[in-house]
């Protein structure tokens, strides 16, 4: 049985995913804010999960709680980071950028850290970074958020070019989701949502097939390239 952690499973797509390992004879390693939310997702399977409670701006709780659920699998061949946050923030309110900041840039170089440096250790291992489409370029309504999820593009891209330099079997797979149905799904006028649950099947995929970078749902391959290539003096428009 192979041995997964989800980080950030209460809820939206990290619990979906964590569904779909655990169906595909995963046992899994899940955290969250929000012990009684993973209490719920383990009674569906008592066996098969183990919880820890986690608050990813509690940098120096992250390596002792992840090296408590990897002991407690007794391995680790997957690590998937799918917490994250973001506000709408017109007013620019430095209090949100910071929060924004110490979750989806601090924290997160946390877990991934912990895991690429155990990935290195045992010489393999898949880590799996659930960030945004919105990395792609800058927003003036979501500064902090969209800069955060940029950082974590690079972070990821560094790391898998690590791995390659290693010539080891370690795989770094970049998730970048589109507008999902969950909290973080804020603002006006948004399209092409997914559920988690469609979302969390495309990545499982993802996962399967190793993908270096994954648009969720597949049809946001689109949007990506037309960010891309939008000229900067029409984008900063927008």
């Amino acid at each position: 049985m192979k041995k997964a952690i989800v980080v950030g499973a209460s809820s939206g797509i990290g619990k979906a995913l964590a569904q779909i390992l655990v169906a595909n004879n995963y046992q899994v390693g899940i955290t969250g804010r929000r012990a009684h939310l993973l209490e719920a997702l383990k009674n569906e399977h008592p066996n098969n999960y183990i919880i820890q409670p986690l608050d990813n701006t509690e940098i120096t709780s992250i390596p002792i709680a992840l090296e408590a659920l990897k002991t407690a699998l007794g391995g680790l061949d997957l690590l998937v980071i799918s917490s994250g946050t973001g506000f709408i923030n017109k007013s620019l309110d430095l209090q949100l950028e910071l929060i924004t900041i110490d979750t989806n840039v601090r924290g997160f170089s946390a877990v991934v850290n912990w895991a690429f440096k155990l990935f290195e250790q045992q010489g393999h291992g898949h880590l799996v970074g659930i960030g945004s489409i919105a990395g792609i370029r800058g927003s003036r309504l979501a500064p902090a958020y969209n800069a955060s999820k940029s950082f974590q593009i690079n972070y990821l891209e560094g790391l898998r070019q690590r791995a390659k330099k290693l010539k080891s079997h370690i795989f770094v797979t970049d998730i970048r989701p589109g507008f999902v149905d969950t909290e973080m799904a804020k603002g006006d006028g948004i399209f092409w949502v997914a559920s988690p649950e469609k979302a969390a099947r495309q990545i499982y995929h993802a996962i399967r097939r190793k993908a270096r970078i994954a648009y969720i749902s597949k049809r946001w391959n689109i949007i990506a390239v037309i960010l891309k290539i939008v000229p900067k003096f029409i984008y900063d428009r927008i």
